[in-house]
């Protein structure tokens, strides 16, 4: 009994220890992830930004012209110039515009004078519902075809699943939003065509209108979760481990959740990462087709009409946006598989 109740602090001291270091190599890999994802931002903002503010240099733009047409007198070019702060050097404009997006100010909107920061605002609302919407439909359906192309491989399910994933990757988010405005909307009647409701005005209306576009663009990200998803998979399928397991005799749930599911699902999530930025990117065709003033329609808008400071703002906003998420998938993946923390 001695030698019992001796060995208990010692077991309890080491479990202790161990916790201590696995919370130590948490804390130590999401720094790192903090620390890449800061590295790759700084410099792409400020060389984006700058080049941006370069081009409107060379430009001309103006936004007396833009305001007042070409008819405009030099004075009130001048007065309109001085009102933006465009009297000033190239680079006292860039330090001050600067100065306002760290405390959240993203200027004036050439075009009508309001804040871009607020234009932007009721945009993005939309297009994150949109893409949000888009992202779940996405990786859900892709989950769920990925891994029944997987557990299913070399059989006709896994033949069908690939030439549908196939398919549907070289179809054009547009073209798909075309085809479901003309079967759902218009034959069928199920969902409306067209604009937006905000969630406060109901569930099922808000949803009903935000469906179809959020389809539209769902199909590229579910085909590549699927593709990634099914290649991790089948290559976890083939380590030693699983093979070990299955002449243990686990069952092939067990073995499936508990060691082919967290070894193979890295690529898939991986992948999240470069999709986001296709969804923010293809919100623009797909906003235009199913008349949604958002985030994309704004910055479409705002580049034709020479408004740099919005243009600016939109730049800042998806820069922004692509790698706090970047930042959610590395964090995600190193949570989901372990095997992407090696070498951390």
């Amino acid at each position: 009994m001695a030698v019992s109740n001796a060995a208990h602090p010692i077991t309890a001291e080491g479990g202790h220890g161990v916790a201590v270091a696995k919370g130590r190599h948490a804390a130590r890999s999401l720094l790192t992830n903090i620390g890449r994802t800061i590295s790759i931002f700084v410099p792409v903002f400020f060389v984006a930004t700058f080049a941006t503010f370069l081009l409107r240099a060379l430009s001309g733009l103006n936004p007396a012209r833009i305001q007042l047409g070409q008819n405009a007198t030099p004075l009130e070019i001048n007065r309109i110039e001085a009102s933006y702060g465009l009297d000033r050097g190239f680079f006292a404009q860039y330090w001050s515009w600067l100065s306002g997006v760290l405390h959240g100010n993203l200027g004036r909107s050439w075009s009508n004078g309001y804040p871009v920061s607020t234009l932007i605002r009721d945009g993005l609302t939309i297009s994150l519902t949109v893409a949000t919407l888009a992202l779940i439909i996405g990786v859900t359906a892709g989950f769920t075809l990925g891994t029944l192309a997987a557990v299913k491989r070399t059989t006709w399910i896994d033949r069908g699943i690939t030439s549908f994933l196939s398919v549907i990757s070289v179809i054009p988010a547009f073209v798909i939003g075309i085809i479901l405005v003309e079967v759902v909307a218009v034959e069928l009647r199920l969902l409306p065509s067209a604009g937006f409701v905000p969630f406060s005005q109901g569930l099922w209306p808000w949803l009903s209108h935000v469906l179809l576009p959020a389809l539209a663009l769902s199909f590229g990200c579910m085909s590549s979760v699927a593709r990634q998803l099914r290649s991790g998979l089948i290559g976890a399928y083939r380590e030693n481990y699983v093979i070990g397991a299955i002449v243990r005799g686990l069952s092939g749930r067990r073995i499936f959740f508990r060691h082919v599911l967290r070894n193979g699902i890295g690529p898939a999530v991986a992948v999240l990462a470069l999709e986001f930025p296709v969804l923010i990117g293809g919100s623009v065709i797909v906003e235009s087709i199913f008349a949604l003033a958002g985030f994309g329609q704004f910055a479409s808008t705002s580049a034709q009409m020479g408004d740099v400071p919005s243009v600016q703002g939109v730049l800042v906003v998806s820069i922004v946006l692509v790698v706090t998420f970047n930042l959610i998938v590395n964090l995600l993946l190193g949570r989901l598989s372990p095997a992407s923390q090696r070498g951390v």
